[in-house]
């Protein structure tokens, strides 16, 4: 049976006490799905569902994959899996990682905004960064209801804070204050379908196919996306820009997604991570020089081991200055709130 409204929820770092405080102010006749894709570790089982289901009066279950959606039903994504909808059911995908993540919050609203159009009512949490912010312009886009939690309520503001500064936000309260406002939208009437709905549906086809696990190129990424002089940090390939309202995020042909924080994020770490590198093989080139300078030694040539000697200084000193960068890469690489 078709639902008249559907709701979805994007949380990560410090969504838990938030998706609590919400889930508690939820009705048990309330009249429509919730849908929640929550950053978990894709080797952890999710404990989520279980504490969901104590913190209020809905049943909270991890969703399966062709599930049809029921009213005053909690589904939360598998560990490893894009939660989408399709034709009022749940689909789970391997897709490719979107922001590095699946699940994605993006995925999810986009998904929703692409087939329920003005019936999605999408609810951006605590977290860091900006997973949800283009999912939620999507939803918006639709003429779907934009709600956030207040960022100044939120344990990391990022994610309500990138989405309030992108999207035209219907609702900005505390978590458990949504959790009240979403049994009374629930119950409201869709809007009207916003003008150039039809168009914008267009792209939103191309996105969620790639998330479903449909080839990007044959997807038609390089029409809808300009090519950029930037490689994707996960397969190295071309990465897209596609301009989204006064923002954009990118795409790679083969499917991999970014918002422009997650890109420089994804780029930092690649940065730290060749730091590292740099500095092992400097400490194996070292390791060498020594031994060489030391039979050297052994062997009475002392002017040749003299020069390795210096090569050994002068490897050491660079030695410090990576070690030193890297370490500032460590010590910078915080959460962001």
């Amino acid at each position: 049976m078709a639902t008249e409204r559907v709701i979805v929820i994007g949380a990560s770092a410090g969504g838990l006490v938030a998706l609590r405080s919400l889930v508690s102010r939820l009705r048990a006749d309330l009249a429509a799905p919730v849908l929640i894709a929550m950053h978990v570790a894709h080797d952890h089982r999710s404990l989520l569902p279980g504490i969901l289901t104590r913190a209020g009066e809905l049943p909270a279950r991890e969703a399966e994959d062709g599930e049809p959606l029921a009213r005053g039903r909690v589904y939360v994504a598998k560990p490893g899996c894009h939660m989408l909808i399709q034709d009022h059911k749940i689909c789970l995908s391997n897709g490719p990682k979107e922001n590095g993540f699946r699940p994605s919050i993006d995925v999810l609203f986009r998904s929703a905004a692409y087939h329920l159009g003005p019936a999605v009512i999408g609810v951006v949490l605590s977290g860091s960064l900006d997973d949800g912010s283009s999912g939620l312009y999507a939803i918006k886009r639709m003429g779907g209801t934009a709600v956030v939690q207040d960022p100044a309520e939120a344990e990391y503001g990022s994610m309500p804070l990138s989405a309030l500064s992108r999207v035209a936000i219907d609702h900005k309260l505390s978590a458990e204050a949504i959790g009240a406002l979403l049994n009374e939208l629930a119950v409201q009437a869709p809007a009207s379908k916003t003008a150039n709905a039809d168009q914008y549906r267009k792209q939103l086809q191309a996105d969620v196919a790639i998330s479903a696990n449909d080839s990007a190129f044959k997807m038609g990424i390089m029409d809808y996306g300009q090519p950029t002089r930037y490689t994707c940090p996960s397969c190295f390939g071309v990465l897209f820009k596609i301009d989204e309202g006064e923002s954009q995020r990118f795409r790679c042909h083969t499917g991999h997604g970014f918002s422009l924080a997650s890109l420089l994020e994804e780029q930092r770490a690649h940065i730290e991570d060749r730091l590292w590198q740099g500095l092992e093989s400097l400490q194996e080139n070292i390791a060498l020089l020594t031994a060489t300078a030391s039979r050297l030694r052994e062997l009475g040539e002392h002017g040749p081991a003299e020069e390795f000697e210096r090569k050994i200084v002068e490897a050491n000193e660079l030695a410090d200055k990576l070690r030193g960068l890297a370490l500032d890469e460590v010590r910078s690489d915080a959460p962001a709130e």
